[in-house]
């Protein structure tokens, strides 16, 4: 490993929100050349409230700590864990069978009835223990989502893509905040279980706000694990296995996991968005990445989604 630690690019996304056009394309640039040598960078500024993002952390928290018989009331009868809470090791990574230790909720979007989405898109649930989680979860939710539409902008610029093709795909898309507690470490869990196990994102993009604690890590170039830090107020954003097919491994999809803590009686608190396009979304090469030939066959992307939650544990055979 060189001598030079590597480190995450830091980037302004207000600089091309708000910026000159030198700025745009500057950021265009250096989220690309970020992406394209980590699979990650982190948005020092953005459009996003920290005092959200604050009353979000105190909302989960205080759901987190009900009993869990209380806690398992919202259990999505739909089943995919799609929505409402998924309890602690039910979720394990792609061809890992140990658990990951943690539990979580899910909101996702909401469409009216004889949308053409509606049947894929479950109603959210909301728990009537926490006030005002409905509202800050949509808040964070909404910003969030608009966040995502400005960075596949830009991308989608870096990638020669036509205009507003990542719009068009996510505007309606299937995307997924998922509050997440990491709890102390119980005795007796298998050896190699983790908080989050090595994996891969299925989605675009990820949009993580900070975490409460320490431990995430992204499997560099040279097989080292680097971990991923950042100071209050900032985000981590990924990209996912649907990038990956897309670009034809142009971009990647990093493989990236939550570690243990040595101090096992640690808790740990994180929020990830996941950013899906709408269902009717074909998962094919870009025509400027495409090179010598298309490494992945076409697919629908709501596919691609219910084979992978398969592989994750999420949905039965």
């Amino acid at each position: 490993m060189s001598e030079t630690l590597r480190k995450v690019p830091e980037l302004s996304l207000l600089s091309y929100v708000q910026g000159s056009e030198a700025d745009k394309v500057k950021f265009v640039d250096q989220m690309f050349n970020g992406i394209k040598e980590y699979g990650f960078i982190i948005l020092v500024d953005h459009i996003v409230g920290q005092d959200l993002v604050a009353k979000a952390y105190e909302k989960i928290h205080e759901f987190f700590q009900l009993p869990s018989d209380v806690k398992m009331k919202y259990v999505s009868p739909s089943g995919g864990g799609q929505r409402g809470f998924t309890a602690f090791g039910v979720e394990h990574a792609k061809d890992h069978a140990a658990p990951d230790l943690k539990e979580f909720w899910h909101v996702g979007r909401e469409v009216p009835q004889g949308h053409k989405f509606f049947e894929q898109y479950p109603p959210n649930i909301w728990p009537t223990e926490v006030e005002g989680f409905e509202e800050t979860l949509t808040q964070l939710y909404d910003g969030l989502s608009q966040t995502s539409i400005v960075l596949l902008e830009a991308l989608g610029k870096a990638l020669d893509a036509p205009e507003n093709y990542f719009r068009d795909m996510v505007v309606e898309g299937n995307s997924i905040l998922r509050p997440i507690h990491y709890p102390p470490i119980p005795k007796g869990v298998p050896v190699e279980a983790v908080r989050a196990a090595a994996h891969e994102d299925i989605n675009l993009i990820t949009i993580l706000v900070g975490a409460t604690y320490s431990g995430l890590e992204l499997l560099d170039k040279d097989g080292t694990w680097l971990p991923v830090e950042t100071k209050p107020g900032q985000l981590i954003v990924d990209t996912g296995d649907m990038i990956k097919v897309l670009t034809n491994e142009v971009l990647p999809a990093t493989t990236h996991r939550v570690v243990n803590p040595q101090d096992t009686s640690t808790t740990r608190y994180s929020m990830p968005f996941f950013v899906h396009p709408n269902p009717e979304t074909l998962l094919k090469c870009l025509p400027s990445c495409v090179g010598e030939r298309e490494k992945y066959a076409p697919i629908n992307s709501h596919e691609f989604l219910l084979q992978r939650l398969h592989e994750i544990g999420l949905m039965g055979n």
